[in-house]
């Protein structure tokens, strides 16, 4: 077994609880359906939010609205960088795998232009 990192984004409506909640939920069941994600396979899960985004962490919502209750996760905030994205959360789920595992990295919404 080895370790392999998914990354993920997706742009937030709005600075809110509920806005954060339901991203993060539709990121990460998009990335759990690409990628076949189960939860005793994840090491961790690093999560960023742009500047403009402090209402909620996200990772409360991995654990109460999907259950990842016994994976180590954290949230941080992004670089303030000069005409970046706005209202962006990004996750890195970093999972034990085998070496022929390829991962499919997901952006939605904005943040698709994050990757062309």
């Amino acid at each position: 077994m080895i370790t392999k990192g998914i990354r993920g984004a997706i742009t937030v409506e709005e600075n809110s609880k509920e806005a954060i909640k339901s991203a993060t939920v539709e990121l990460l069941s998009s990335l759990i359906k690409k990628n076949n994600i189960v939860e005793e396979n994840i090491s961790h899960v690093i999560f960023t939010l742009t500047q403009d985004l402090n209402a909620e962490f996200p990772a409360k919502y991995a654990r109460t609205e999907l259950g990842w209750n016994k994976t180590a996760m954290m949230c941080f905030h992004e670089l303030d960088v000069e005409d970046a994205l706005e209202k962006c959360l990004r996750v890195l789920i970093v999972i034990n795998c085998e070496e022929s595992f390829q991962p499919e990295f997901v952006y939605l919404k904005d943040a698709a232009r994050l990757r062309k």
